[in-house]
């Protein structure tokens, strides 16, 4: 299927409440009382931000862009005076712990100064808690536990409330960043109660039980489909790995399924927000053990990727594989989706200056790393997981985190002048475009896409100011 096929039937009439930005307009935002959340320390930073970007088209994408999750995708209630808060990715209704998790990684700075932007968070980590108790193998839920999945014929234990059951690590890892974060800001521990205690322990038991030292563990997963990437070999249990210390992931970020089941971002990821982890367990005076056990995975995970997951490239040098079997075997790409190679420092490991990071990220930005692309319209990392729709679809993600990583003024600059000349009109990022075309596209309302633009803008706004002013 071709990618102008796949936007044809994704231009649903839930995608179109995103109009296309007139020349004069503002904003592409919803009318006021359209939107879902609000927030007058969003507001006021989009103000603050905005007044120092000069070029008009840039100003008015991040402005859309923004504060889109709030505007859009946020469904947020209290029951008792417990904040409860529920987080649609854009055109799909399911949360995704991942992406709720990023969609309002923007937003946390801020809600020290916001009370009902800290609850909207706080509700958020809440609700990830419940969800986690329910299966932490599950990457999406639903709101209703009663609602009926499109994937309930998968051959895998899927549970009531369950979307999807796609097992990546980083769907753990990232509601501890977002606990942390949270808590980082604000100084607020209600969240943190007996019930997220129980579901970070599972969460740490199943990242233990996943580096599948003493067998392959209980989970596995299988479709019917006629995607590759959707199903998984090995009767459900992926290629066989050499336990080696780092922790399996089935699937990547991007849902699809893994080559090798050693991912070197996502246990990158897991060494950093476990520690985080055990830093707010003593902080809270609580379960000394698992944040001990928090601590020896983290030292243990970080040692395995030091030993398998850097080889030595002919052209790069030493550099970090993307998926490793423990066998010695290497898969070397990169993908756009987060945790990605490129986007390591931004989530929390190294640093931009570290020699084995910049030798990958020159990989990753290069045509040697198969899913990068150039193109007349602009250049950046893709993902396997838009081959259905055709070869060389960029994702804006890809870009943003480009920007997250980068301290060169040249280079921040290019990479938000190609975010912002391929929107195709609308004002928003979208999952992916062809690299030829801006206008050929998928997906219009993906809010993580939005989220993350947002992010890069303010980084450059806080970094490199200059950049903005041209």
């Amino acid at each position: 299927m071709k990618a102008t096929q796949v936007l044809t039937s994704l231009l649903t009439a839930a995608a179109l409440a995103q109009p296309l930005v007139a020349a004069d307009a503002p904003t592409a935002r919803p009318p006021v009382d359209q939107r879902h959340f609000h927030s007058d320390a969003v507001e006021a930073f989009i103000d603050k931000v905005a007044a120092d970007i000069a070029d008009e088209e840039t100003s008015r994408t991040f402005r859309n862009c923004f504060p889109n999750t709030i505007d859009t995708t946020v469904y947020y209630s209290e029951e008792n005076g417990v904040p409860d808060t529920y987080i649609i990715t854009g055109d799909i209704d399911a949360m995704w712990l991942r992406d709720s998790s990023a969609q309002v990684n923007h937003y946390i700075p801020l809600a020290k100064d916001d009370e009902k932007l800290a609850k909207l968070i706080n509700g958020l980590i809440r609700r990830q808690t419940r969800y986690i108790l329910i299966d932490p193998y599950a990457n999406a839920f639903y709101r209703e536990s009663d609602k009926v999945s499109e994937w309930k014929s998968d051959h895998t234990d899927m549970k009531p409330g369950v979307h999807e059951r796609k097992w990546e690590l980083d769907s753990l890892t990232y509601c501890i960043r977002l606990a942390w974060k949270y808590w980082k800001a604000t100084g607020d521990t209600s969240p943190f109660d007996d019930q997220w205690l129980d579901a970070m322990q599972l969460a740490v038991d199943t990242m233990i039980v996943q580096q599948r030292k003493d067998g392959k563990g209980p989970y596995s997963f299988m479709r019917t489909t006629q995607w590759q990437t959707d199903t998984v070999p090995g009767a459900g249990f992926g290629n066989p790995v050499k336990p080696n210390g780092m922790i399996c992931s089935t699937f990547r970020n991007s849902d699809d399924a893994a080559t090798f089941l050693f991912n070197i971002p996502e246990n990158l990821m897991a060494v950093v927000n476990l520690r985080r982890l055990a830093e707010m367990l003593d902080a809270l005076g609580k379960k000394p053990e698992l944040a001990k056990t928090s601590r020896d995975l983290a030292d243990e995970v970080e040692a395995a990727v030091k030993q398998h997951g850097i080889v030595e490239h002919p052209k790069y040098g030493r550099m970090y594989a993307y998926e490793v079997d423990g066998f010695g075997n290497a898969l070397l790409i990169d993908d756009a989706g987060l945790p990605s190679i490129v986007a390591i420092p931004y989530l929390g490991y190294g640093s931009i200056e570290d020699e084995v990071y910049q030798n990958s990220r020159r990989f990753a930005l290069s045509e040697d790393n198969p899913y990068f692309y150039k193109g007349k319209a602009a250049e950046g990392t893709g993902s396997a997981h838009l081959a259905r729709a055709g070869d060389n679809l960029i994702w804006p993600m890809g870009i943003s985190s480009r920007v997250l990583t980068s301290d060169d003024p040249e280079e921040i600059d290019k990479c938000l002048s190609m975010l912002v000349d391929n929107t195709a009109g609308t004002g928003f990022m979208h999952e992916g475009f062809n690299a030829d075309d801006g206008n050929d596209y998928t997906r219009p309302w993906f809010a993580w896409s939005n989220s993350l633009f947002g992010e890069a803008v303010v980084h450059t706004w806080e970094n490199h100011p200059e950049v903005l002013k041209k």
